[in-house]
């Protein structure tokens, strides 16, 4: 790795996390060029040629798909979102899931109501205001009507550990179907409650999901990744991917993946007037960026 540190990328706006509190969910459309949408597009094309179970039309999903194109790797840490979950997650964040979806015609072969992941012990019982998984989505199909099986979730449902719809179709009063062009970027508090329509047009959806975590929760989509597919990547990406061989570096990652990035106001590897100057750079506590802005208000 190199030692040429990147300055953090941006994220939040205030407004934007306003709106990412209240509603579990901002989109942000036009964030893809229409060649960057193409671009993506012929990634997945190759991906599926060489896919086993792919069959043009129907139904695939592929976990993991950084692994396979590397132009999609360059997603892992691509400045366009990364930003967002470093506000969350700071220096020990994580890739925690790259999953790839196309949906063909499908007349209920659909998500029922649901939240991302823990069931019996969910994220929210330990983090009732802060997502422990942030879920950027990258839709690459134009969405302009329902049933063409579009994402449809319950605004402000991630505050709840309920829900009446749960592991039902069913439509309910105050959800949003997501109809919206391609290009368009969402970020999703990982405990909103969503489902998915079935496609009955002849358009098949395409898009593409990157949920980041912090470090200490375990990966969904791998347990390890290829060490020669690593050598790959630049530094920060090899650093997001988290990839340990020692368990327990995910809760103390080693010495060397530390700066993850500067700090994008001051530039530094480090807080300043936190620590004396004999506390090593990796056993530092760091402030967020949610945590900054909470000081701002405060004061």
């Amino acid at each position: 790795m190199t030692k040429e540190y990147r300055t953090a990328p941006s994220g939040f706006t205030e407004e934007q996390w306003e709106t990412f509190l209240r509603e579990g969910i901002i989109t942000i459309e036009n964030a893809l060029s229409p060649d960057e949408i193409q671009t993506y597009l012929a990634a997945i094309d190759r991906l599926c040629q060489k896919h086993p179970k792919y069959v043009e039309g129907d139904y695939l999903s592929v976990q993991n798909f950084v692994e396979w194109d590397p132009t999609l790797a360059g997603l892992i840490d691509n400045d366009r979102h990364i930003g967002f979950a470093y506000d969350l997650y700071g220096e020990q964040l994580k890739l925690q899931l790259s999953e790839l979806f196309l949906r063909g015609y499908s007349d209920g072969k659909n998500n029922k109501w649901h939240p991302d992941g823990a069931r019996a012990l969910p994220y929210g019982v330990f983090s009732p205001t802060l997502p422990l998984q942030i879920k950027v989505g990258y839709w690459l199909t134009d969405l302009p009507r329902a049933e063409m099986g579009n994402f449809v979730y319950m605004p402000g449902s991630h505050k709840e550990q309920y829900f009446s719809g749960y592991d039902t179709h069913n439509s309910l009063p105050g959800e949003v179907i997501l109809k919206v062009p391609a290009g368009t970027m969402t970020i999703m508090h990982g405990s909103i409650w969503h489902r998915v329509e079935p496609n009955l047009s002849d358009v098949t959806r395409k898009n593409l999901f990157l949920a980041y975590c912090p470090s200490w929760i375990t990966s969904a989509d791998r347990l390890i990744s290829d060490p020669d597919w690593l050598a790959t990547l630049n530094r920060e990406q090899q650093i997001i991917m988290r990839s340990y061989d020692h368990a327990y570096a995910n809760a103390k990652p080693p010495p060397e993946h530390f700066p993850l990035f500067l700090d994008r106001e001051t530039g530094l590897k480090q807080d300043e007037n936190c620590y004396a100057e004999h506390v090593q750079l990796h056993r530092r506590k760091r402030k967020t960026w949610h945590e900054k802005l909470g000081e701002r208000v405060l004061t």
